[in-house]
């Protein structure tokens, strides 16, 4: 047994990491709404919704503009995606190793510890791609300046618009840059701002859906002799696990993606971690704002791990290397 799971590893890798670049190509634009619905304020809202954030998005930056910071998440998304599914499946390799039945409590424990693994990809790939998703809304915002200016001529004053805008236009950088400028500056550390909101979105997101999957993609089985499921189960059973996982944690995505977010539009504040961001929010925006983005990450989570199953039960790495696939669970 411990001879198939070491065979089977590398195919595990290239299993994520071919599922989750091709999830990536298919969902980022969404991913690119969510992250900049979740950003804009209340009352300096550009967006209604989806639909018109993408709407918006292709007229004022070309279809092109949907896909800001793709780059950065189809480089890295492999890792991710691999250390995900490959140490949820090695824990519960671990913990089922008395030969009982894996409970409840022990496939939450897996799914903790595979969400605990991935942050070490997931937080610099999420503060990469949040700059250069959200540089849009910002230079969006920075052409409205001369209204906002007029506002706060007759109603006040605001030290962040002050010190972030001015009548330069934004320019465009690259993850290379920001990557340069955040080690110059702060070293390592500055790659992983936000790194307790993530754990505190990742971490309970892998508890609700592995556990979840497994006992959904159980229930595909066509019998106790033949534990296969069909094609198209796997792949609703991940769709479905994934957006329940997603929707469940979406406070905690709104106050990592606020955390991680190094540019400030007009009149928005900054943020000394985790507890001063959700005490702000509820403050001045309220509970539903922990809210925002949520069905755009349903959307978006639902068919990545929809796509990273398939890919996953299908056995797409273990038939590149020639060996036999193998359920991820059987072990």
């Amino acid at each position: 047994m411990a001879q198939q799971q070491q065979i089977s590893l590398p195919a595990k890798l290239i299993n994520g990491g071919i599922a989750g670049m091709v999830g990536v190509t298919c969902v980022f634009p969404i991913d690119l709404a969510k992250t900049r619905l979740q950003n804009q304020r209340s009352g300096q809202q550009l967006y209604k919704n989806m639909m018109d954030c993408l709407i918006k998005t292709v007229k004022s930056e070309g279809y092109f503009g949907m896909y800001r910071g793709a780059a950065v998440n189809l480089t890295l998304v492999t890792p991710e995606k691999a250390i995900k599914l490959a140490a949820n499946d090695f824990f519960r390799h671990q913990l089922s190793k008395d030969g009982g039945r894996l409970t409840v409590i022990k496939e939450m424990l897996a799914g903790c510890c595979a969400g605990m693994c991935q942050v070490t990809i997931t937080t610099p790939m999420e503060m990469l791609k949040i700059q250069l998703q959200d540089a849009g809304r910002l230079a969006a915002q920075q052409r409205m300046l001369p209204s906002v200016v007029t506002t706060l001529k007759m109603g006040g004053t605001s030290a962040v618009l002050s010190r972030s805008y001015n009548t330069n236009p934004v320019m465009r950088v690259s993850a290379t840059q920001i990557t340069r400028e955040l080690l110059r500056t702060k070293g390592v550390t500055g790659l992983y701002r936000g790194l307790g909101a993530t754990l505190m979105r990742d971490i309970p997101f892998s508890v609700v859906y592995f556990p979840l999957f497994a006992h959904l993609h159980q229930l595909g089985q066509r019998s106790s002799e033949d534990p296969s499921v069909p094609f198209y189960w796997s792949f609703m059973s991940g769709c479905l696990a994934g957006s329940i996982a997603a929707v469940t944690v979406s406070p905690c995505d709104v106050v990592k993606t606020r955390l991680q977010s190094l540019k400030k539009g007009a009149n928005e504040e900054t943020y000394n971690g985790v507890v001063d961001c959700v005490r702000k929010i509820l403050r001045k925006e309220g509970p539903g704002a922990f809210l925002k983005g949520a069905s755009c990450r349903a959307l978006v989570i639902a068919p990545l791990f929809g796509i990273a199953q398939v890919v996953y039960f299908v056995g797409v790495g273990e038939f590149l290397l020639g060996y036999t696939p193998q359920n991820i669970y059987s072990a």
